[in-house]
């Protein structure tokens, strides 16, 4: 806890000494949590550093706040061109936001960040995006008693109150659902499939064509979300990102696409939980870097994957083809994922409001189990 003579202070991260010390902080302030899972430090600087296309279209500052020589907390703000010019709405972003339970701390770091993107010229802010909506998103308020999946966040209980207390309210809450890959597939689900037989075809990735592969599933994702709360879409150097990723850590058929009359019509990707083999690491795969990962891959698959991406393009959405469409992707991948050995999935995140998803979840016995709140607050 904060003594009175230790003076509450707040740095601007500039500078490779602060940026290691913002990236360790919350090894520190979740010490005593047996469900945190320390992110590797090296993916941390790619990360927060110019190699990350999210900044290619956005910039941002973060700062750490200290008590005395302590750091207690940390927070980012960003400003992402692409949202502004898709929404019209001066809206910037906080995130990357962890902290001891301390209305001060919270207190300074807000308002480091909300001045910040008030001279940017912001009139709202929303979050937390960690650093974008197509990254980690929404302050983790139900579900602490269970570790976060590959890409999702953690928190700490009293954060939202804290946010709260900072003159912030409720924008989106986006769900997590735990699925069993051995649901039993409803009849009306079954009736639907057989009569779309003739025209859907449902394929896996193929890696000998990998660029032209990605743009297909870059452009299905950036047409089915693209009426969804805050998208933005993602850009072509951020969807290679994504692939480098998927080219090293997943078997082609993790990756299933729909074609409807020869038309590439929805998509789903399954990523395998990484947090699973790198929880005892402590952040650091070095000596051996990415290697000792793939190593922990052959010699100890993790038994949980997450779907991070699946989307079925708006046109097909409003059709009884569309739920269908989704389904079939999905039950395609149960297969081979089961194969592999896992045997929990999530699928997240879900749009709180996005009814029929999560109707279509729910009748393959997922059940929610993890709420992550998005916030907003006028500037």
């Amino acid at each position: 806890m904060p003594h009175d003579k230790d003076e509450l202070t707040v740095r601007a991260v500039n500078g490779r000494a602060l940026l290691n010390a913002f990236i360790r902080l919350p090894g520190t302030l979740y010490r005593d949590d047996p469900n945190w899972v320390t992110p590797l430090f090296i993916e941390q600087k790619e990360r927060f550093s110019d190699k990350n296309p999210f900044f290619q279209h956005a910039r941002w500052q973060a700062w750490i706040a200290y008590r005395g020589a302590r750091p207690v907390g940390r927070i980012s703000a960003q400003i992402d061109d692409l949202h502004l010019e898709y929404h019209k709405d001066q809206t910037g972003y906080f995130g990357c936001l962890e902290a001891e339970n301390d209305p001060e701390v919270f207190d300074i770091l807000f308002r480091s960040a909300e001045n910040w993107l008030k001279a940017e010229g912001m009139q709202r802010v929303t979050g937390p995006f960690n650093l974008s909506i197509n990254e980690e998103c929404g302050l983790l308020i139900d579900g602490f008693d269970t570790p976060p999946c590959i890409m999702m966040g953690h928190g700490r209980p009293y954060y939202g109150q804290q946010v709260e207390a900072q003159g912030y309210i409720k924008a989106k809450d986006l769900l997590a659902y735990h699925c069993p890959p051995n649901y039993e597939t409803p009849k009306v689900m079954q009736r639907l499939v057989q009569k779309v037989s003739d025209r859907v075809h449902i394929r896996t990735l193929r890696r000998k064509d990998l660029a032209s592969e990605l743009r297909l599933l870059r452009d299905i994702f950036n047409d089915a979300w693209s009426e969804n709360w805050g998208f933005v879409p993602m850009t072509e150097a951020e969807f290679d990102e994504i692939g480098k990723v998927m080219t090293m850590l997943l078997d082609d058929d993790f990756v299933q696409i729909a074609e409807v009359d020869g038309e590439a019509a929805a998509m789903l990707v399954v990523l395998p939980n990484i947090n699973e083999i790198i929880a005892d690491l402590d952040g650091r795969l070095l000596p051996f870097g990415w290697l000792k990962l793939l190593w922990r891959l052959k010699v100890r698959y993790p038994t949980s994957a997450r779907i991070p991406l699946m989307g079925v393009r708006k046109k097909y959405q409003r059709s009884r083809l569309g739920p269908t469409l989704a389904f079939m992707v999905t039950d395609a991948a149960v297969q081979p994922v089961m194969q592999r050995g896992i045997r929990e999935m999530e699928m997240s995140w879900i749009l709180e409001d996005n009814a029929s998803m999560r109707s279509i979840i729910e009748s393959l016995s997922g059940v929610a189990y993890k709420t992550y709140r998005l916030y907003e607050k006028a500037l």
